[in-house]
């Protein structure tokens, strides 16, 4: 989801405190097990393969950073507050798509409330978008943030958070600190794995899912969690972007 977000105020990071000390993730009665792959393996592969995609796309992304300076004034990476493991709040990394002097964070709360609460209907096929974010005010998006959204490439970033060890390649998608509040007790299984860069939900629906829908393939995902489940989900979403179906 995508807003216009700045670093947070003390009050505000106070309130995130406060609010993650209210929503605590109850311990199940008995976790399972992780297996070898979730256990040792997978964060190899994360490291490896996000390593080896910085090294080759360094050159596509510097182009990006000196077109974001180039277009408008701020700066280059948009930094968000985004629930992780076990409710873990992290810097979550992103090119700026938007003005640097607009904030959305009032409209995208509401949003995302209503998107949570089930409160929004399933988009038409000729406005497959708007379920899966909030419309944004097209005046306040940057020209070359319009392409790097419509390419998912605002999200290259996020391969610094993987080999910090905040996200995995494959796994739920962050959702925003405050979202947690609009939770179901069952909604708080997805953040039992380190948020992905992709996952079930982004190859199966995108734009075109309930949230209670994204939850249901990210749980079907944390059950059924391989190495070959992970290379399916990257190579199909590879596909997937390059099409901008429901990108964003």
């Amino acid at each position: 989801m995508e807003m216009g977000m700045r670093w947070l105020t003390s009050a505000q990071t106070r309130e995130v405190a406060h609010t993650r000390r209210v929503l605590a993730i109850p311990e199940p009665v008995e976790k399972p097990r992780p297996g070898l792959y979730q256990q040792y393996f997978k964060r190899i592969f994360d490291v490896v393969v996000a390593t080896i995609a910085l090294i080759v796309l360094f050159p596509l992304m510097v182009l990006i950073a000196i077109a974001i300076k180039l277009d408008s004034p701020g700066p280059i990476l948009h930094v968000q507050k985004r629930l992780g493991k076990d409710g873990k709040v992290f810097d979550f990394y992103k090119f700026r798509s938007m003005r640097a002097d607009v904030d959305h964070t009032e409209h995208h709360r509401q949003f995302a409330r209503d998107f949570i609460l089930g409160r929004i209907s399933p988009p038409d096929d000729d406005d497959e978008d708007r379920i899966y974010k909030p419309p944004a005010d097209d005046a306040h998006i940057t020209r070359v943030g319009r392409f790097l959204r419509r390419t998912s490439l605002d999200e290259l970033p996020q391969l610094i958070n993987v080999i910090k060890g905040d996200m995995s390649l494959v796994g739920p998608r962050p959702n925003m600190w405050y979202e947690l509040e609009y939770y179901k007790s069952w909604h708080k299984r997805r953040l039992e794995v380190l948020p992905g860069l992709t996952g079930l939900p982004q190859v199966r629906g995108r734009s075109r899912l309930r949230f209670d829908e994204i939850v249901e393939l990210d749980i079907q995902y944390i059950e059924n969690m391989s190495f070959w489940l992970d290379l399916e989900i990257i190579l199909q979403t590879i596909p997937s972007i390059l099409s901008g179906n429901g990108a964003g």
